[in-house]
């Protein structure tokens, strides 16, 4: 039980669009005191938090200056101690590649109360926006998440991924899907694999580059990536298409693109 009156709420905000939000995820940013957000929540969702609560941008953002894990545990831990109702507003699901199990066991050896509120992941709202299904019965059998990067740096080893019935979501690969690319093919993964990026998934300017295994990083260097890009490699990605049909249904219910 917590010795304190105030508590921690780690919520997932989705890939991007407001009202992919769960209600859940709503009524904890409606109830916060105070919400810490990521760089990439997007201005919509952060539209949402009450005019009341405190706002602290702790922004994480790959191969650029972020606010260290250890300055965001120790705050939310203050925060919540002086009795305050603490939002940390993470992009996409917490407990997918979001930092959540070392936030949570700080808080928890520190008497904080913590509760996680699942989002939407990244990979899942790009299959919907467009058009591909992470699994298929005979091609697509398994998926697997995984991150470019680790706390050493780019992923090296990437035998568990070579299988042809794999679905790859590679999340943080971008700047060095080059490297990984070339490891996925000496380990075995045939060069002609369907691969795609999904670029800015479910935000303004959302946008497709389907390419191959072997073809993505030379496809991707004409490409302006300044936000959010997930890597999607097997043959599930061969039936992905651009469209505007989220979009158009949005204006037409009259909810905001982003």
């Amino acid at each position: 039980m917590s010795r304190f009156s105030g508590r921690v709420v780690l919520v997932g905000a989705g890939p991007g669009a407001a009202d992919l939000l769960t209600l859940r995820a709503l009524r904890a940013i409606e109830g916060a005191d105070t919400v810490l957000f990521d760089a990439l929540v997007c201005a919509d969702v952060r539209a949402l938090i009450p005019a009341t609560a405190r706002r602290i941008e702790v922004g994480k953002r790959g191969h650029r200056p972020s606010t260290p894990q250890d300055f965001i545990n120790r705050l939310m831990a203050r925060l919540a101690r002086g009795g305050a109702t603490v939002v940390r507003l993470k992009g996409g699901d917490p407990s997918m590649f979001g930092r959540a199990a070392e936030e949570c066991a700080f808080l928890e050896r520190n008497g904080v109360t913590v509760e996680v509120i699942p989002g939407i992941t990244t990979a899942s709202a790009a299959a919907a926006q467009f058009g591909f299904s992470l699994t298929e019965r005979e091609t697509a059998r398994r998926v697997l998440y995984a991150t470019g990067r680790t706390a050493h740096g780019a992923a090296l080893d990437w035998t568990t991924a070579v299988d042809a019935a794999t679905t790859l979501c590679l999340y943080m690969g971008c700047a060095d899907i080059r490297a990984i690319a070339a490891n996925l093919v000496a380990a075995g993964r045939a060069p002609a694999t369907p691969a795609m990026a999904a670029i800015d998934v479910e935000r303004p300017g959302a946008r497709l580059v389907r390419s191959t295994l072997a073809a993505l990083p030379d496809a991707l260097t004409a490409e302006r990536l300044d936000g959010p890009v997930l890597i999607i490699i097997g043959q599930a990605c061969a039936r992905a298409h651009a469209s505007d049909a989220p979009e158009l249904l949005r204006r037409a219910r009259g909810l905001p693109a982003c």
